[in-house]
């Protein structure tokens, strides 16, 4: 069973910076196919950065150079540095990891950009 938990999110003025971390625990071969969404209200959710089966990585147009994602393998972690905040960041932001088929999700953490 494999469970990720996410932490870091809160309420920040535009411009501001923070710091997501997913943890996951449980039987986890690879970290790498793990990344980062979210979903603001009335929208679907949506990619926002992720590391590929290769290894490499991925950001949506609207946040690169701005955001940030990062791994710590041996604590089966992934962060999300996210600086430069804009209200249309605002949403509730979801690590996921995919592994033998399956594609497990954490529970969401609100990132609000508000002045």
């Amino acid at each position: 069973q494999v469970h990720l938990v996410e932490s870091g999110g809160g309420l920040v003025q535009p411009g501001g910076s923070l710091r997501l971390s997913c943890a996951a625990t449980g039987r986890i071969f690879t970290i790498n196919p793990m990344g980062w969404y979210r979903q603001a209200p009335g929208k679907q959710r949506e990619l926002v950065a992720t590391f590929t089966t290769a290894g490499s990585t991925n950001y949506r147009d609207s946040v690169k150079g701005r955001f940030t994602i990062s791994r710590d393998n041996g604590k089966n972690t992934v962060y999300l540095q996210m600086n430069s905040l804009k209200p249309e960041d605002t949403a509730v932001y979801y690590c996921n990891l995919y592994q033998s088929g399956n594609s497990y999700w954490g529970q969401g953490t609100q990132v609000t950009v508000s002045s």
